[in-house]
């Protein structure tokens, strides 16, 4: 089924909620409902009765105690999402030159409402992307994602040496305006320096600095490993 995309007709937060069971569930894992709940910022039992519809509808496997999992269905729902919304945020980096941390929250609101024939669009003008201004890879076409290696995080244990900002995971945007003043983007090369239980002290752009250990967990980089 790979490709094959969905002929249902889901509402927005339908949409929402297999996208983020795909992200939280790292691409097939199961997903508590309690860590869904927290992500999209509602109450346990909003969880508990949407989950239960998308299971209705065939979408996502509910079974107690072992958490959320997608169906194939489902996955293929989120993985179209996710293009959508990572093709938005380059296009709007890009072309209408948005803000890097502003690009998540406009994607957000656009990706529910485009055609199959504007994402396509909006790909060829942008030269097929593999991967979104963040970092993040784009679905293909087909919905593949590809297999490239996506590194490890900046405050993993033991990590040191040259490396290479490969993405970065948070969608926040105070957060990711942080991150761009000390110039965390991806291609940033940096040496890691120190491990400290307040972060993680590396050397980037002529500038050696601390990066606090929550904005590290969001940095991942090529090279470097612990």
């Amino acid at each position: 089924m790979v490709g094959e995309r969905s002929s249902l007709t889901l509402t927005a937060p339908q949409e929402d909620y297999l996208k983020q069971i795909f992200l939280l569930g790292e691409r097939g894992g199961s997903v508590g409902t309690q860590s869904l709940a927290v992500r999209l910022g509602v109450r346990p039992a909003s969880v508990t009765g949407m989950v239960q519809r998308l299971a209705e509808l065939g979408l996502v496997d509910h079974r107690r105690y072992r958490g959320v999992r997608l169906t194939e269905p489902g996955r293929q729902v989120a993985l179209e999402m996710l293009r959508h919304h990572r093709l938005l945020e380059t296009y709007l980096a890009q072309t209408l030159g948005y803000g890097w941390a502003e690009i998540h929250d406009e994607a957000e609101r656009l990706e529910h409402v485009i055609s199959e024939r504007f994402e396509e669009r909006i790909a060829e003008v942008l030269g097929h992307p593999t991967r979104d201004p963040h970092g993040d890879p784009i679905p293909d076409a087909q919905l593949r994602l590809p297999e490239d290696d996506d590194g490890c995080r900046l405050a993993e244990p033991g990590t040191a040496g040259a490396a290479t900002v490969l993405r970065v995971g948070s969608q926040h945007p105070d957060s990711l305006a942080v991150l761009e003043r000390l110039g965390l983007v991806p291609g940033t090369r940096l040496e890691v320096l120190e491990h400290s239980p307040a972060g993680v002290r590396i050397e980037a752009g002529g500038s050696r600095f601390l990066v606090p250990s929550e904005l590290a967990s969001q940095v991942w980089v090529e090279g470097g490993r612990p």
